[in-house]
């Protein structure tokens, strides 16, 4: 499937449900990660720290990065709750590993269990996919553990920046409008 294409129709079928959604970046979510942070959201700087150094990440190499904004899925303008879109390679073996970093009162906008079986049941695909692809601040065939920290990073600091839970949408066989059909009801629910 090409890229965009989960997104896109899950933005689609928001829309015919008369829910605007646009694209976001917020300047607290950037590149440095948790080295980037303001101060708002300094309780979220010692969980992200040690999901940070469990995946391996060159604290250097990191808090040298750009504070360039992270791009993210979708933003609900009249409640600026945040919504993102999670395809297969989102559930590798690390992602399920920051789970057991969480507080354990982190504010969640979605079932941190399910997420930690949904890791169970894709692992295999999901860390075979662009297994070689280096990343910043995570080294040679670190891509994974990137994007399991940007998610980690984008759980734990929305609510620590005072703004509602973000929404996680688990999508692993690529199709939007069916991931927005079977979160239709929760996804109201957060919205109203």
């Amino acid at each position: 499937m090409p890229v965009g294409d989960c997104e896109n129709a899950f933005l689609e079928a928001a829309a015919h449900e008369g829910i605007q959604l646009i694209r976001y970046k917020q300047p607290w979510l950037n590149q440095r990660g948790h080295f980037g942070l303001p101060h708002e959201a300094a309780a979220a700087f010692g969980p992200l720290d040690d999901i940070f150094h469990d995946l391996g990440g060159d604290h250097e190499a990191q808090s040298a990065k750009r504070t360039t904004a992270l791009p993210g899925d979708f933003i609900h303008p009249p409640t600026g709750t945040m919504i993102e879109i999670d395809e297969v390679q989102h559930f590798t073996s690390y992602r399920m590993r920051t789970f057991a970093r969480y507080p354990a009162d982190a504010s969640l906008g979605f079932d941190s269990d399910e997420y930690v079986n949904l890791c169970k049941k894709y692992c295999r695909t999901a860390d075979a996919y662009r297994l070689n692809k280096a990343a910043s601040g995570f080294g040679p065939g670190g891509r994974q553990r990137q994007r399991a920290y940007n998610d980690s990073l984008r759980d734990l600091v929305i609510p620590a920046m005072g703004k509602p839970p973000l929404i996680r949408i688990p999508a692993p066989d690529g199709n939007g409008a069916a991931a927005f059909g079977w979160n239709r009801v929760r996804i109201l629910r957060a919205l109203s």
